[in-house]
């Protein structure tokens, strides 16, 4: 069988994965809040966590892999998206809105992803359906003296886990209440103490509780709802970076408080994050976009994913048109090679030793690139699809490639050998205007004129030559 060396944030170290249970590996992953689309860095732990997912069900079988990723449908972003509406004349109580909101949100998040080629996990929770547990789960906390009730609101003690509080991230706690940004309140008995749970208004979605009408904290929901789902132990926890502190800080906290028995989670997976043509992804900079934002300008959500699988997911991933130029090449180029043929029995060795290896997706592209110049097509197609590409789901953006621009290279070429004798260089310039306007790319060399259709290719705009 083989070994797969994951990197453990816990440990600092890349280890040989064993499983707690190899018939029921487990794996939970932070999931989005849905109270808008997910932009670009979103959905680079979607892919990331996806591909571990493909590989651990290729190692282990696919009936052998319990993957869980939750969607937060109770928070204050969700609230106040809600009360918009409301305010705008939409019809229905703040709560109603705030349902329709989650609803709408979490159809256009599986749409999105699996545009990307995203396998849909085997679980996927809400937190609204696992507010009795959360409750559960703190009055336990409360009885074991790791959580006191204070103003309608739980907060977790962290005095009560000092000791331990803060090794994820390899911080203090001292060093943490020093440089931390945390609400200062005055019922808290310490800085760096956290909200379990806290009143919510009678207009606002709440549940009755032993603290009054009210709406459980961020880090509760993850530590319920991977207890109710994996156990009290379970193999791998995932996210991006910046949840490492406090989300995953915390529920380590609460969670192996709750439930000393257990282990909470044995391996700990953080992806770094993403920039968009080396800057940090910001509204302010006019360089922030959702997955929703390119599909709808054309770019195939398998090339998405191609960029993103190109850098090793604990590196800073930088989006560049220029790579999803040249993705998109790389990918039609497979594709044309792989057209109408079976996959080979099984990926190529290298391509799931590369895999194996704490996810390094780089080499395995290099490995499709091997096998694609030997002409390998079965092969290429087996192992691409460990990776989630070359899948007929994913194949109908490619199929413009099939159009023929025979005459149109022709006529361009005609044109230019005209313009070497003439000097008048006008009606290349017209018709490679043309022909970029139309979503073509061109490509001129001293022997040779080639067509090649963007992801924009419109050939109603070819009319006017």
């Amino acid at each position: 069988m083989t070994t797969i060396k994951l990197h453990n944030t816990r440990t600092r170290t890349k280890e040989d994965f064993v499983p707690i249970d190899p018939e029921n590996v487990r794996m939970y992953v932070c999931g989005p809040t849905v109270y808008d689309r997910a932009h670009l860095g979103n959905a680079r732990p979607v892919v990331v966590f996806d591909v571990l997912f493909r590989l651990l069900r290729h190692v282990y079988g696919p009936d052998h892999v319990t993957y869980a990723r939750n969607f937060t449908d109770v928070d204050d972003k969700i609230n106040a998206t809600a009360l918009s509406r409301k305010q705008a004349g939409a019809k229905g109580t703040l709560e109603q809105l705030v349902a329709e909101r989650s609803d709408e949100t979490i159809g256009w998040y599986l749409h999105d992803m699996g545009a990307l080629g995203a396998l849909e996990p085997n679980e996927m929770p809400r937190a609204t359906q696992y507010i009795a547990q959360m409750i559960t789960m703190i009055e336990d906390l409360i009885k074991k003296g790791h959580a006191y009730a204070v103003e309608g609101h739980v907060l977790f003690a962290v005095d009560t886990w000092k000791a331990d509080y803060g090794k994820l991230s390899g911080r203090s706690v001292d060093d943490m209440i020093a440089g931390a940004r945390v609400e200062v309140a005055p019922y808290k008995k310490n800085p760096m103490d956290f909200v379990l749970w806290k009143p919510s208004t009678d207009e606002l979605p709440g549940w009755d509780s032993p603290w009054g009408r009210g709406r459980p904290g961020w880090h509760i929901e993850c530590s319920a709802m991977s207890y109710e789902l994996l156990g009290d132990s379970f193999d791998i926890h995932g996210g991006g970076n910046d949840l490492m502190f406090p989300h995953h800080e915390n529920e380590i906290a609460q969670s192996c408080c709750a439930h000393p028995e257990g282990d909470f989670a044995r391996v700990w997976l953080h992806n770094e994050m993403l920039q968009v043509e080396g800057k940090k992804m910001s509204k302010s900079l006019g360089n922030f976009f959702t997955v929703h934002d390119l599909l709808e300008k054309g770019v195939p959500g398998e090339v998405i994913r191609f960029v993103f699988l190109q850098t090793h997911y604990r590196k800073p991933m930088d989006w560049t048109e220029k790579k999803a130029r040249d993705a998109e090449a790389t990918l039609r180029k497979w594709r044309a090679l792989t057209a109408g043929g079976e996959p080979a029995a099984n990926a190529a060795p290298a391509v799931i030793d590369a895999l194996a290896d704490d996810m390094n997706t780089a080499g395995a592209i290099t490995e499709l690139h091997r096998l694609a110049a030997d002409g390998d097509a079965a092969g290429l197609l087996a192992s691409a699809q460990v990776l989630g590409l070359l899948s007929d789901e994913l194949g109908a953006w490619a199929e413009v490639e099939t159009a023929d621009f025979s005459s149109y290279e022709e006529r361009l070429a005609s044109a230019r050998a005209a313009a070497m004798v003439s000097k008048d260089f006008s009606e290349v310039d017209r018709l490679k205007s043309v022909f970029l306007a139309a979503g073509l790319e061109v490509r001129m060399s001293k022997d040779s004129v080639e067509l090649v259709a963007g992801t924009d290719f419109d050939p109603a705009k070819l009319e006017s030559i």
